[in-house]
């Protein structure tokens, strides 16, 4: 029979490129949606056509128990959360209920819906659980790189949501002895990155002055550095874990840094335009508490799982920028079902 993958999340970049690695690799998937109406679901069944969808919300324990109990997966991928790292600041507890106490509340369900009561029991036949867990942990990073023992000091409430629901995981792994992993993923786009986050900002600038719709980008701080790989390379070592023999976290990353700044002149060189002629810095665009540095030691995902990226950050640049071009040329809204190619 073929194997069974619940995920949450399913709406966002991460959720479809999952979705669409798992289909390849014969799953059947279920994507778990909240009740009342989200645009972003016509959008997911336009593109992931044989998905399944359940209802669902990672604020209300009793739905997420009668999602597992339904779908009865083999595998959970948790990649639902709050992820726009500036909005926590405005929606700190609402950032905190999804982002943190969602996780609490998806372990939760698995380990009800398994029947799990006494503490360290056998992961062997479970449902194993994958926590989608991220860079912006490490915050006021200690050491450069990070790897899977660099101590935490996130520097916004997403990051302190995503540290708790990270020990969280470790905690169930090691209390009830659950197949729960996380993956501490470093920045990673597609063409499908919300319009809101800072490499999409950057592409749909680039492809608006090109088309002549604008004549300037404001940007925040230019000198953060930032480690960006592909979405869909990721999203395969995702997989990975869940199919290791013995449940561990892993960092998952390229690498190597590029500042904003490289970001913006490999952008509006990929479109033949000097960056310096439109880009203007705006102080009102800085974050609360910046985190200048990330960048991640792959090395442990690379000799266990046998991971690699494959798209170099020089092609994921010219890769969103001839999407958003070519998306907005042909009339498309950003916010709407015709963004995602």
């Amino acid at each position: 029979m073929a194997r069974r993958a619940l995920l949450t999340g399913i709406t966002g970049q991460d959720g479809s490129y999952l979705a669409e690695h798992l289909l390849s690799e014969g799953y059947e998937v279920w994507g778990l949606v909240r009740g009342q109406a989200n645009p972003r679901v016509s959008r997911v069944r336009k593109l992931l056509q044989d998905v399944q969808l359940v209802r669902g919300d990672l604020l209300d324990q009793g739905s997420l128990i009668s999602a597992v109990e339904k779908v009865q997966p083999d595998e959970v991928y948790n990649l639902g959360a709050i992820s726009f790292v500036p909005m926590s600041w405005e929606q700190a507890e609402l950032t905190a209920e999804v982002t943190g106490m969602g996780v609490l509340r998806m372990l939760e369900a698995i380990r009800v819906c398994s029947g799990i009561t006494a503490s360290r029991g056998s992961a062997s036949g479970q449902i194993r659980f994958y926590q989608a867990s991220s860079s912006e942990m490490f915050g006021q990073v200690r050491e450069t790189p990070q790897t899977e023992r660099t101590p935490f000091h996130p520097r916004s409430p997403y990051g302190v949501a995503k540290a708790y629901g990270h020990f969280l995981t470790q905690n169930y792994r090691e209390s009830y002895g659950m197949y729960a992993v996380s993956g501490i993923l470093f920045n990673h786009e597609s063409p499908r990155r919300g319009a809101e986050f800072v490499t999409r900002k950057v592409t749909l600038g680039v492809a608006r002055i090109k088309l002549g719709m604008a004549t300037e980008l404001r940007l925040g701080n230019l000198e953060a550095r930032r480690d960006w790989g592909y979405a869909g390379d990721f999203v395969k070592a995702m997989h990975l874990m869940l199919r290791a023999a013995e449940p561990e976290d892993y960092v998952i990353g390229t690498g190597r840094t590029q500042s904003v700044r490289e970001l913006v002149e490999a952008a509006f060189g990929a479109a033949g335009l000097d960056w310096e002629r439109y880009v203007v810095c705006d102080q009102a665009l800085h974050r609360p508490a910046e985190v200048d540095l990330l960048c991640a030691d792959p090395k442990k995902a690379r000799t266990q799982l046998g991971w690699e990226p494959t798209v170099s950050f020089e092609e994921l640049v010219a890769m969103m920028v001839e999407a958003d071009l070519r998306l907005l040329a042909g009339g498309g809204d950003p916010d709407q079902d015709s963004s995602w190619p």
